[in-house]
């Protein structure tokens, strides 16, 4: 079972109650236990929004996998809609056996999230408990952020 305190790495996480991001890893865990079979695979995301609103999403299957959405999209569109930063986000995936891991945001979700800033924090696995969730901000999953070659285009956090 997925602890709902994620480990908090020094430096990271000063300006984000842990609390919070608590309540936004169990909100995620929430929505894979109360639909889907305890014995299936499945995932979901989870973001922390600027009013402390939190949003989840999952994704649905598709026949042809080509059209398949993240579990990121929901709630992302949702901050979106409601005019709100995102603060944190969060994606896990519960296994075949009940195990369920954090999953680091991929390259397309760690560029739409880059549009709120190099703060924003997101959950990667600890790397010696998959389970466990630990809070970086953007910008140390991302220190290359190729945006940066347009400095006057982007959040002056990613240049300086």
């Amino acid at each position: 079972m997925l602890p709902h305190r994620g480990r908090i790495v020094h430096g990271y996480c000063s300006r984000v109650d842990e609390r919070a991001l608590a309540a936004t890893v169990a909100s995620c865990k929430d929505l894979i236990d109360s639909p889907f079979p305890a014995d299936g695979d499945h995932g979901a995301a989870a973001m922390l929004l600027g009013d402390g609103t939190i949003l989840t999403g999952t994704a649905p299957d598709a026949v042809n996998a080509s059209v398949e959405v993240c579990h990121e999209i929901e709630p992302y569109c949702g901050a979106y809609r409601l005019n709100q930063r995102v603060v944190a986000s969060v994606c896990l995936h519960r296994q075949l056996g009940g195990r369920t891991v954090v999953l680091s945001p991929c390259g397309v979700c760690r560029e739409r999230l880059a549009v709120y800033g190099p703060g924003v924090l997101v959950a990667v696995a600890d790397r010696s408990d998959p389970t466990v969730a630990v809070w970086k901000t953007l910008r140390d999953v991302l220190p290359d952020y190729w945006m940066t070659a347009f400095p006057d285009e982007i959040d002056a956090g990613w240049t300086t």
